[in-house]
This record gives structure tokens, C-alpha cells and sequence, in this order.
């Protein structure tokens, strides 16, 4: 009999400390999870930010994002994400993820920042797998070679000159590589023709609250 009462009063000690233990944790979820988004949220704010050179803006710029499920006109087979960018509520800019497909190593995710009349504010590159010391000079911490696209448009130069010298295009190529450039180039070439033909939709989306 003792050894039973002594089996309950065990396993209710046990329950109390578990009841415990499941409360703080609760509570040190609550008290940091508010501040686990908004460091997320900081390092996505910073990781965009390069790619608004020259754009006065108003509040975060991940506040108001579109999701562009494939199929899609813009590079890549996969889902495309805008950032829609805002000064005094009115629209000047966005931020396009995109994926070029057609890198050396595989596919190169390129983040492409546009003003509202279609102007380059930046270029990043968000993901590759090119070949060390060859096509990750495409990444601006290895080389400038991304900022010669910054206040570039489809009229400067006109379409045909987005290709690399080799092509007969305007932009510097890398050396030793060509598929690479050739795979970045494409892409935001692509990309400014999509926001060109799509702006009023992209930013009309925003305003509906059609965010996905």
C-alpha cells in the first residue's frame, strides 16, 4: 500500500514538474517569437536593401510583397517574388526575384530592383553555384561586375543590346566565363520587359491587397 502511494505521489510530482516546464516554455515563446520575426524581417530588409541604390522609400520594404505562382512570363520555371516599394504612398520601385535557369553550374536566383519608369536600381545575387573564381564574380562581393546594370533600361541600351561585348551586346563579360553573365543578363533583361508590360497590374495588385 505505502509503495503505491508512494508510486502516486511520484508520478504526480512528475506531472507538476512537466506542467511547469510546459508553461515556460510557452512563455519564452511568447516573449521571444515577436522578436524572432522581427529579426527575420531585419535580415530580409537588409538583404534587399542594396538593390534600391538611389531610392527614397517609406517604411519596410518587405511590407508589401506579391507572389507570382508559375506559370509566369518572367524568368525561371518557379515562383517569382515582387517587393512593391512606396514614397508617400505612391509607387517607386520593386524588387523581383527571379531564377535564371540557364547558369553554368546550374540556376542563378537574381534579385533585380526597378524604379517606376523601368530604370535599374540594382542588382544582387541571391543564390548560385557558379564556379569559384570564375562565375561567382557575379556576386558583388567578389567584383563590381553587377553594378554596370544600375541606370540601365530596355531603351538604354535597346533591347538587342543586352548581351554580353562577345555577343555584340553592351555589358562587360567575365573572364574566362560567358554562360554565366550571359544567364544574369537574360534574366534582367526578361525581367524589365515583364515590369514594362505588368507594372500597372503589379502595383494595382498591391493597392487591392491581392498579396499571395
Amino acid at each position: 500500500m505505502n509503495s503505491d502511494k508512494s508510486v502516486l505521489k511520484s508520478g504526480a510530482t512528475l506531472a507538476v514538474i512537466a506542467a511547469i516546464c510546459t508553461a515556460l516554455v510557452a512563455a519564452t515563446y511568447q516573449l521571444t517569437a515577436a522578436r524572432i520575426v522581427e529579426n527575420g524581417k531585419t535580415l530580409l530588409e537588409q538583404s534587399l536593401q542594396p538593390a534600391l541604390s538611389g531610392i527614397t522609400y517609406d517604411g519596410g520594404i518587405s511590407d508589401s510583397r506579391l507572389v507570382i505562382v508559375p506559370p509566369h512570363d518572367l524568368p525561371g520555371s518557379d515562383a517569382a517574388v515582387i517587393y512593391r516599394v512606396y514614397a508617400g504612398g505612391s509607387p517607386v520601385a520593386a524588387l523581383i526575384a527571379v531564377t535564371a535557369r540557364d547558369g553554368f553550374s546550374g540556376p542563378i536566383r537574381v534579385l533585380i530592383g526597378i524604379d517606376f519608369d523601368g530604370v535599374v536600381t540594382g542588382i544582387r545575387i541571391l543564390q548560385h553555384r557558379e564556379t569559384p573564381g570564375l562565375g561567382d564574380k557575379i556576386v558583388s562581393t567578389r567584383s563590381d561586375w553587377v553594378h554596370q546594370f544600375e541606370g540601365r533600361s530596355l531603351l538604354d541600351p535597346v533591347t538587342t543590346g543586352w548581351a554580353i561585348e562577345h555577343d555584340g551586346g553592351d555589358f562587360d563579360q567575365l573572364t574566362g566565363a560567358s554562360v554565366t553573365p550571359r544567364a544574369v543578363i537574360n534574366a534582367i533583361r526578361d525581367t524589365l520587359m515583364y515590369f514594362d508590360s505588368h507594372r500597372d497590374e503589379i502595383f494595382a495588385a498591391a493597392a487591392t491587397g491581392d498579396d499571395s
